[in-house]
């Protein structure tokens, strides 16, 4: 059945259902081979590839955690938006410190953008986070300009983005032309926006059973237990006093 679907995955259907049929069967196996038997990530994706399609990566999620991580991501992450918002303009109008100059320097370009625009919304709150959270993205999140090197700098990648822009602008920033999601120093599936990558990439840790990247552990906590509201106990103190100031209106 696995060798079948592998053949399956290769025409790239979505929607094909032998291979949703055939993913749900041999999760439990999956499971045990990915925990147990700490197979490296590329022969992972090697034996499921159906792993690097969207569709399946939810469903792996689903699996796991009975949340349907899309709908459940989105809503929250723009339930807060307002809130997050306005406590990392208040952060970045401070002046004061590294946290408020990050933050500066990011609405700064943000704010010559379309504010009606959803996406460049949620790509601000996902890159304001860990600059609020005290956190370097700078080896999680890659820039690659593609007129200026023919491959991106991510071989020490290990869990990670990589926008990807024909030119260097400021939109580059919210709105690249696609995200890759990095694992292990491979790009292994590439998607239109930076929310979209991000909450993929998320619901990816869990299935190939991943830890968060060290230098965003708060801002993954945020998202598992806060937006995500998965294991909530035990949060970093920075995680816990944000969202004590989100349910604080």
């Amino acid at each position: 059945m696995r060798l079948q679907m592998v053949e399956e995955v290769k025409n790239r259907d979505k929607n094909n259902p032998l291979i949703a049929k055939s993913m749900k069967t041999t999760f439990a196996l999956r499971r045990n081979e990915i925990i147990n038997d700490e197979l490296p990530v590329g022969e992972i994706l090697e034996r499921w590839p159906a792993l690097t399609m969207e569709t399946q990566i939810c469903a792996e999620f689903h699996r796991i955690t009975n949340l349907n991580v899309n709908n459940h991501f989105y809503a929250e992450l723009d339930r807060h938006a307002p809130r997050l918002l306005s406590l990392f303009r208040k952060k970045a109008a401070a002046r004061k410190g590294k946290v408020s100059e990050v933050l500066d320097q990011l609405f700064t370009a943000y704010d010559l953008q379309d504010h009606g625009d959803v996406h460049s919304r949620r790509a601000a709150l996902l890159r304001g986070l860990p600059g609020f959270l005290q956190e370097d993205d700078s080896r999680f999140l890659r820039l690659w300009h593609v007129e200026q090197s023919e491959d991106p700098e991510i071989d020490d990648v290990a869990v990670g983005l990589l926008l990807i822009s024909a030119r260097s602008t400021n939109a580059t920033l919210f709105c690249p032309e696609k995200i890759a999601v990095v694992i292990e120093g491979d790009k292994v599936m590439e998607l239109p926006t930076l929310a979209e990558a991000f909450i993929h990439l998320f619901a990816l840790i869990y299935a190939l059973h991943l830890s968060y990247p060290k230098e965003l552990a708060k801002t993954f906590d945020f998202i598992q237990k806060v937006l995500m509201g998965l294991d909530e106990g035990n949060m970093r103190p920075r995680v816990l006093s944000l969202q004590t100031e989100l349910l604080t209106l």
